[in-house]
């Protein structure tokens, strides 16, 4: 059994998640070199699942070649995505306030699907899951989604909000797992480092 993990992810929330699953964790985190950025690119046609899925395997392949380059300790390793989708389209992180304002129009008095992928390196296996959460919101006046934009919350968000924070209250009801909706689904993550072995 093995004690602590890598987290391969800049996510404050992702850290706190497992902060409050008594997880330890080591960050294994992407140098300047690296290209993160490129592997979030959309390809044509790509489902939301499938994209997420994708990027989640690709973070995942990117943390194993750094933790060999590094020479670590062995260990599991933990990455996560997640994205917001309405239909077929994907919402991801917004470029620019204006990006971000048609992200919330789009999602105001509609439901949309929250997807987090999870997936774990243990030795040669390669452990996965992916939550899916719905999540309805009431109409956003436009005012308040100028308010939100220049709080800067949006940014670095899929979907241009945090349920976690001033967002919260445009949320009408959810569906699925609200630690998903935030980046990190803990009942599956929870699962998975257990079938990687390690004790928590």
């Amino acid at each position: 059994m093995t004690s602590f993990i890598y987290l391969a992810s800049q996510s404050p929330r992702r850290a706190q998640l497992l902060d409050q699953l008594g997880v330890r964790h080591e960050p294994l985190l992407a140098t300047a070199e690296e290209d993160s950025e490129a592997l979030e690119a959309e390809r044509p046609g790509e489902l939301p699942a499938a994209y997420v899925e994708r990027v989640t395997r690709a973070k995942l392949a990117a943390a194993r070649r750094r933790w060999q380059a590094r020479g670590l300790a062995a260990a599991p390793i933990l990455v996560a995505d997640t994205t917001v989708a309405i239909g077929r389209r994907i919402l991801g992180k917004p470029a620019s306030g204006a990006d971000a304002q048609a992200m919330l129009a789009a999602l105001s008095g509609r439901t949309h699907r929250v997807m987090t992928a999870v997936a774990v390196a243990a030795g040669r296996r390669t452990l996965f899951a992916l939550n899916v959460s719905r999540v309805a919101f009431t109409d956003i006046a436009a005012a308040d989604i100028a308010a939100y934009i220049a709080s800067r919350e949006p940014f670095g968000k899929a979907g241009a909000y945090a349920i976690q924070g001033r967002a919260a209250a445009w949320i009408q009801r959810i569906d699925g797992s609200y630690t998903g909706i935030m980046g990190l689904p803990l009942y599956d993550t929870a699962r998975l480092l257990r079938l990687a072995g390690l004790s928590f």
